[in-house]
């Protein structure tokens, strides 16, 4: 479901659950961020998320992981940790169990990975196969994430390389390199876990993951939320292998055009970039990385923690005051 049209559902359910009758509630319909979030004493709130999708790999035990990742990426944009996940199933009744079997076992490793347990879930018979996560995290309260307090002079950085999304489609074509299908799917299966621990251990501002809404959208959202402007570097944003060749190409799935329509009102390009590429950072992401806006004076010292850990992080814009998104070259 796009954009504009999950708003326009979900507005008269805000007027079901008014804020001022669920204090505890700290981040839910009135205040959509990434996950919902529900405090439950002075030291603890809990995160709910749930994400499913159709097979975007042929191999069901990566399709199991990638699909369960991307459900769990939204705690680690909230700040918290999983602690629980239940399974989310729609299969075909001819599927093979051997295929099912695989599919549940690398969503269940990946919650094992997260440091979480799984418990249990739901099935229902579906003509395309369907797998994903509910899932719960902690967090203390005054410690949550959203992507409402970022600030101009805040510097945005990013933990994953774009480019997923459009693999995955040339992949459906039977058009992709092998080594650029390998690269898209070691990027989705890789928690945002690590990633989120590490931006933990300075002062961050706001924080989102990258995935359906792609670095546009979601880098929107987080403009809009916190009442700034986001400026991307286009030459600093990281793509993988495969990605700009792809876009050259247009081989785009509906997801592209879907996401431009509900965002170009508040974007804009500088003179010079090419369609191919305004297409591709519009273009929806799976299990994409984290974008966090953090003050300057931190970014010194979360670059050497990044460093330390031998994990990527890419410095690609800033926070300006204005409205909106901007991508210069």
């Amino acid at each position: 479901m796009g954009p504009e049209t999950l708003a326009q559902v979900l507005r008269p359910l805000r007027e079901l659950f008014p804020a001022e009758q669920h204090p505890d509630l700290l981040v839910g319909l009135a205040v959509s961020d990434d996950a919902a979030v529900y405090k439950l004493d002075d030291e603890t709130a809990v995160i709910q998320t749930l994400d499913f999708f159709t097979p975007v790999v042929d191999d069901p035990y990566d399709y199991g992981a990638v699909a369960a990742a991307n459900a769990m990426s939204d705690v680690y944009a909230m700040g918290g940790e999983v602690i629980l996940a239940l399974n989310i199933c729609g299969f075909p009744p001819d599927l093979p169990p051997g295929v099912i079997s695989e599919i549940l076992r690398g969503g269940a490793e990946k919650v094992a990975e997260a440091g979480g347990v799984l418990a249990g879930g739901h099935t229902v018979d579906d003509e395309e196969p369907k797998y994903g996560l509910s899932v719960m995290g902690m967090v203390h309260p005054e410690r949550i994430w959203t992507k409402a307090a970022a600030q101009p002079g805040d510097v945005l950085v990013l933990t994953k390389p774009l480019g997923v999304g459009l693999i995955t489609t040339v992949l459906k074509a039977d058009m992709a390199a092998s080594a650029h299908i390998d690269g898209a799917v070691e990027s989705m299966k890789k928690l945002n876990r690590q990633a989120a621990r590490i931006l933990g251990q300075v002062e961050v501002r706001a924080v989102t993951d990258v995935t359906g809404f792609a670095l546009l959208g979601h880098g929107y959202e987080m403009a809009e939320k916190s009442g700034v402007r986001l400026r991307f570097h286009l030459g600093q944003i990281p793509f993988l292998e495969g990605a700009r060749e792809y876009a050259d190409m247009w081989l785009f799935p509906g997801g592209t055009c879907d996401n431009e329509r509900a965002y170009q009102h508040g974007v804009t390009f500088a003179p010079g970039i090419e369609e191919e590429m305004e297409q591709l950072l519009y273009t929806p992401e799976t299990s994409g990385g984290l974008l966090a806006a953090v003050p300057r004076e931190q970014l010194d010292a979360l670059l050497e923690r990044f460093e330390a850990a031998s994990h990527p992080c890419w410095v690609i814009g800033e926070v300006m005051e204005g409205e909106g998104v901007e991508v210069i070259i």
